[in-house]
């Protein structure tokens, strides 16, 4: 178990520490670019936090039957994350709140679509799971959610809604208004 554990916090820890060297500009931190990823960088991260939650789960051989299901479904919505980045930054920002409202109504319904064949993929696989390789799912799935992982990076939604910025000031400040739901 000792080595599954290491095996995932060693991808996460790749993943990390390659994400936070490669937002250093050569200017220092003032007047730097910020660093962008680019689909590849995506799709690595991607491949790394899947590696991570295969590996930590440790599976026995019934329940690695229930796992390419689940690949599929994270690789689906990291695949359609991915896609709806590059349409973003190709695109020019609605100026109209109608068109905005609706842009963003259609990206919640791919979103949810998604989210619901993850959690249909998922279910027999979790279902089969022990407690410690439940606890684990659980500890590996939300440093991939804290992160920017497989939910993306929607503001007020996840770890910062629950948690607040790492600040201490909770979920809400003056930085931080409500947003609507």
């Amino acid at each position: 178990m000792l080595k599954t554990i290491l095996a995932g916090t060693t991808a996460l820890a790749i993943a990390g520490g390659t994400l936070a060297y490669a937002q250093k500009g050569p200017e220092g931190p003032k007047g730097a670019e910020r660093w962008r990823p680019t689909a590849q960088d995506m799709a690595a991260f991607g491949d790394a936090r899947i590696a991570a939650l295969k590996a930590g789960l440790k599976l026995t051989p019934d329940q690695e039957k229930n796992w390419p299901a689940v690949e599929t479904a994270l690789r689906d919505m990291a695949k359609q994350r991915s896609e709806r980045f590059a349409a973003r930054a190709s695109a020019d920002k609605p100026t109209d709140p109608i068109e905005r409202m609706s842009a963003r109504a259609d990206a919640m319904t791919q979103r949810g679509a998604a989210l619901k064949k993850l959690a249909d993929a998922a279910g027999p696989l979790y279902k089969s799971l022990d407690d410690g390789q439940k606890h684990r799912f659980m500890v590996l799935a939300r440093l991939g959610a804290e992160r920017g992982g497989w939910r993306g990076h929607d503001r007020g939604h996840g770890f910062m809604r629950h948690h607040g910025p790492r600040d201490g000031r909770g979920p809400m400040g003056p930085d931080n208004p409500p947003r609507p739901q």
